[in-house]
């Protein structure tokens, strides 16, 4: 729910402003003179998508043939895993 309030109203309310943004989840545009100066939501993390990361990953630059040799040598030489003693 998004409300509209006066500059003046969200200065003197500012605290029950913060609480309402904070535990109900509501949004407040603050106006001054009728016209919309900010607005004041709750704080969300960022939502980040696959298409995002595929996104990413597509501007990176692309390994060369000496950085995947060593991949692959350092792999090559990670000692074995020790077998589960749950395995039948």
């Amino acid at each position: 729910m998004e409300s509209h309030i006066s500059a003046t109203e969200a200065a003197r309310n500012f605290s029950d402003i913060v609480s309402r943004v904070r535990l109900r989840q509501e949004s407040f545009v603050v106006e001054r003179a009728g016209e919309a100066v900010c607005r004041i939501v709750p704080v969300a993390p960022p939502v980040r998508t696959v298409r995002d990361l595929v996104t990413l990953l597509q501007s990176l630059p692309r390994p060369d043939a000496g950085y995947l040799l060593a991949v692959e040598q350092a792999a090559r030489r990670q000692p074995k895993a020790p077998k589960s003693p749950w395995a039948r």
